[in-house]
């Protein structure tokens, strides 16, 4: 399938996944919507239209691939991708996702701002969390379900969330999961028919341990209860995606091909890299390949060997290059 959609949402390891939407356009020479005016985001946190796109007026409904950062809105959507589009979309863990969000937002988000770490914005948030500020503090309270174009501060009630839950499923083909990463790209790879290269990643946007925050247990469910719409939404689609495995792929076939994947990248690991894992951003030699940093982060990134032949290092520095650089160069080529 080469008409796919990738709704891109927030500290998910979307950056990721970004990437290989890219490369994937790059191979099959496809057609990206990328956001007009060069803008980082196809019109974030705004709710998306389709004038958001680069040339939209001119190209139409000719794109095959969108993947950027957008708070979804399917019937626009619908305008820029053709009807036999691929939607899909990542979850995680909103245990996780909150801690990531705050340390990586604590500049940009009153209600992290105003507290000291974590935990303590989590004891009480709402002294913290003003709905004045909702437009600010999106990435304080249930990001995902922000990013699928709902009110992130909308009551907790079953009726609304199961008619969400409903219509999720209806504008989606699959929803992956974060946390079991490999899992989820073997499943994408099946239901894509794609094949193992076009899954393959390093790594992309990821922090050093040093940054990371330790949730107290009592932190860890309140989370549960500050975000119930991002835990709700995860549990229901954490189910449907081991539903979905295990009656398509079936779990042991899908642990051969996860080692398989590991395997390979192992390997391409080995042939770009030169010290085999990524570094901090200081330790990053090529400028060109230094990932944006952000709030109290060190975001890793990765140096290439050098002396590789001409095919290998472009193979290896698609694989290892930012989000940024990677749409100007798709800007240069698709917009010249």
């Amino acid at each position: 399938k080469t008409n796919v959609m990738f709704l891109k949402t927030h500290k998910t390891a979307s950056s990721t996944i970004l990437n290989i939407m890219f490369r994937f356009a790059e191979r099959y020479n496809l057609t990206v919507a990328l956001p007009a005016g060069q803008l980082l985001h196809l019109g974030y946190p705004k709710t998306f239209l389709s004038h958001f796109v680069e040339d939209f007026q001119a190209i139409g409904q000719n794109y095959n691939i969108m993947c950027n950062h957008l708070r979804f809105n399917a019937s626009e959507v619908q305008k820029v991708m053709a009807a036999n589009t691929f939607y899909f979309s990542i979850l995680r863990n909103p245990v996780h996702l909150l801690e990531s969000s705050y340390v990586y937002y604590k500049n940009n988000v009153p209600a992290f701002r105003s507290s000291k770490d974590v935990n303590e914005y989590l004891a009480s948030p709402m002294k913290y969390y003003h709905l004045a500020d909702y437009k600010q503090n999106i990435y304080a309270r249930n990001i995902m379900w922000f990013d699928f174009g709902y009110d992130n501060n909308a009551e907790d009630n079953k009726t609304y969330i199961q008619a969400v839950l409903k219509e999720i499923e209806q504008n989606f083909h699959l929803i992956l999961i974060t946390d079991y990463f490999d899992e989820s790209m073997i499943l994408l790879k099946h239901t894509l028919c794609w094949d193992l290269d076009d899954v393959i990643y390093f790594k992309l946007n990821s922090r050093s341990q040093d940054t990371f925050q330790t949730l107290t247990p009592e932190s860890e469910e309140r989370i549960k209860t500050w975000c119930s719409l991002d835990w709700k939404l995860y549990l229901h689609f954490n189910q449907s995606f081991w539903r979905r495995i295990e009656e398509t792929i079936g779990l042991e076939e899908l642990e051969k091909e996860v080692n398989h994947l590991r395997m390979r990248q192992k390997e391409l690991m080995e042939t770009c890299l030169l010290d085999q894992e990524a570094v901090g951003k200081d330790h990053i030699k090529n400028k060109a390949l230094l990932p944006f940093q952000s709030g109290a982060t060190n975001i890793l990134g990765y140096n290439l060997k050098e002396d590789l032949d001409n095919r290998t290092l472009r193979t290896c520095q698609k694989m290892v290059m930012p989000e940024l650089q990677y749409m100007s160069y798709l800007y240069a080529v698709q917009h010249p």
